[in-house]
């Protein structure tokens, strides 16, 4: 019988990992900038010409190689960064694989040039199609200069199916731009077609972050930072109006190395919440710092994909240091006229400088008495270069949730400290700059919520018996649909038995339910429920509970006493999220005194 298996030639089979290795230009520019990186360089140039088709040059000043190095770095499988199987657990370099540059040297024509700074001369290897043509030594300046010419010659198949030369030029800057941020202590220089599009010196990560995405970005993003027992979250968040319709502008970094985590991003996107209009995404930039026994990068050639030895952890980490940053914000928007005229619009209040505690009593955000109406001093700001623990005090400080409003509290006569409701439907307060216009179903919505929210957790359900249970006969996709969601509707507060197929026994009802109210709410949760199925993405507990306070909150068109008003604005300023609510609408508007002299043509 003839033998059917062969053993491919090793030109062949170095052009097969090449296609794991060099998937594009960019993939060779990001391998050749991480040698550098790992050399000790202080300065990396890249040139490309034809979006790296036809010309790739990467520059540095690092440690250069001596001649029998350069000899073997082409060499499969060849690395000056492991040695022994411990160092793959615990892996401080960018590379380690040792098979960038054969891989590179395998489908181009390259050149390397290099001298160690002890060396007084250099030496040139050139390479063809990952055949050694010529090694030879050279007066070369120190560190290392590597230049890959006619990218996938001789493979026309890989070749064929690159994109426009505007295409692979814009991944590789986008290659250059991710390496900028990451290591702001590094000299960049970026030169396409013989033009510099981009060249920054070692500056601090604010300076580099600024630089790279310009003042306008610069004024939307705040810095934050979470030091944890075995992690460090931090980077830059931006505000949820300057948010984008793509994924893009979202930067993940792991001990410095750019990542790509789908479960981390989702971390994100959850910690924003609802603060994000239906279809847009966060702008982040975030610095995640783990002990690299803990997580695995070695997943493949590209080393973008990492896998973390506790997943759930990590993804909870995350959550809670975005959640905690975006908190310590103020985002309640304001109201102003758009430049040079025109029609009101809304937009987020400016941040002041870095993370400020969040006010978790309206008095503080108002800057009124509760019972006088008088002033109130300001709190004094926090230093300059606050802590985390700072930080946090100062958050528990203000985190106690108010006692509910007696009659004997409120103010006797109208005041600074006065709320008034216009048309049963928005909630009217004079703050110290401004008034505040609250939405009252918005904001008693968010309150439920959170409050459902908090009840899934709690051990021990309750739920308000009802003196004479309420049977309810549903349609049998309705009756389905109880018995799918019977464990979350229990959750909620709902006390429920099913007969048959199509009947349903209430109980009891959750604590937010009005009296006369068990059969209806029920229905129109359900109801709710269905109608998100159809146009969202999010996991069956989480629509229950939005449809929950939707269905359970006050309505645009109930009055409300001034008790009322103010017990449901103690409860809101009492939430983690204040400023929105389940559906991403805002739940209250700033008017400062500015715009309403601006309105009023007033100059003093």
């Amino acid at each position: 019988m003839s033998r059917t298996i062969n053993i491919l030639p090793e030109a062949l089979a170095n052009k097969i990992a090449a296609g794991e290795v060099v998937q594009r230009p960019a993939s060779a520019v990001k391998e050749l900038i991480e040698n550098s990186i790992d050399s000790g360089a202080k300065s990396v140039t890249v040139i490309v010409k034809e979006g790296g088709r036809k010309l790739i040059q990467v520059v540095d000043d690092g440690c250069g190689m001596s001649p029998e190095d350069a000899a073997l770095a082409f060499e499969r499988h060849s690395t000056s960064k492991i040695a022994v199987l411990e160092d793959l657990e615990n892996i401080r370099t960018l590379g380690f694989r040792g098979e960038a540059l054969s891989s590179i040297a395998a489908v181009s024509q390259i050149e390397l040039r290099t001298r160690p700074a002890a060396s007084d001369v250099g030496t040139q290897v050139r390479i063809d199609g990952g055949l050694k043509i010529e090694i030879s030594e050279e007066s070369v300046s120190p560190g290392t200069s590597i230049t890959v010419k006619n990218l996938f010659y001789n493979t026309p198949a890989r070749r064929k199916f690159l994109k426009s030369t505007n295409t692979e030029f814009k991944h590789i800057y986008d290659v250059v731009q991710r390496v900028a941020i990451s290591f702001p202590q590094l000299e960049i220089k970026f030169v396409n077609e013989d033009e510099t599009l981009l060249h920054v010196r070692p500056s601090t990560l604010d300076e580099r972050v600024r630089e790279v995405f310009g003042e306008k970005l610069w004024k939307t993003i705040f810095h934050f930072e979470e030091v944890m027992e075995a992690v460090t979250v931090g980077g830059f968040l931006g505000k949820p109006d300057f948010a984008r319709k793509t994924h893009v502008e979202q930067y993940l970094y792991l001990n410095n190395r750019f990542v790509i985590n789908r479960s981390l991003n989702r971390a994100v996107y959850q910690a924003y919440e609802h603060l994000l209009e239906k279809g847009s995404f966060p702008f982040f930039v975030l610095f995640l710092s783990v002990d690299p026994r803990k997580v695995d990068v070695n997943v493949h050639p590209s080393k973008m994909e990492v896998k973390f030895e506790d997943e759930s952890a990590m993804y909870r980490l995350v959550l809670s240091a975005v959640r905690t940053a975006l908190a310590s914000q103020d985002l309640i928007p304001a109201m102003g006229a758009r430049e040079g005229g025109g029609d009101v619009r809304l937009r987020f209040t400016p941040f002041a400088g870095g993370p400020q505690p969040r006010a978790a009593r309206w008095e503080e955000l108002f800057g009124v008495n509760r019972t006088t109406g008088e002033i109130l001093p300001r709190p004094a700001p926090l230093p300059e270069q606050a802590s985390a623990a700072d930080i946090d005090e100062a958050f528990r400080s203000t985190a106690q949730a108010p006692e509910p409003a007696t009659q004997a509290q409120l103010p006797a006569a109208p005041s600074a400290g006065h709320t008034w409701q216009i048309h049963n439907k928005y909630i009217i307060v004079p703050i110290e700059i401004g008034l505040l216009i609250v939405d009252q179903h918005a904001a008693h919505e968010r309150v439920i919520y959170e409050r459902a929210v908090a009840r899934f957790d709690q051990p021990n359900k309750k739920s308000q018996q009802l003196l004479f249970p309420q049977t309810i006969e549903m349609t049998a996709v309705d009756a389905a649909l109880v018995h799918q969601l019977q464990p979350s509707l229990e959750s909620l507060g709902f006390s429920l038995k099913l007969f048959g197929k199509t009947t349903v026994i209430i109980d009891g009802v959750p604590n937010d339910v009005k009296p006369g109210r068990e059969v209806s709410i029920l229905q129109d949760v359900l109801d709710l429920y269905k109608a998100d199925e159809q146009g969202v993405k999010l996991e069956p507990r989480e629509r229950l509970v939005k449809s929950f306070s939707c269905k359970a909150a006050v309505k645009a068109g109930d009055p409300l006493n001034e008790q009322e008003m103010r017990s449901l604005l103690d409860q809101l300023f009492a939430t983690q999220v204040p400023y929105v609510c389940p559906h991403g609408r805002p739940v209250m508007i700033r008017l400062s005194l500015s715009e309403l002299d601006k309105r009023f043509g007033r100059t003093s």
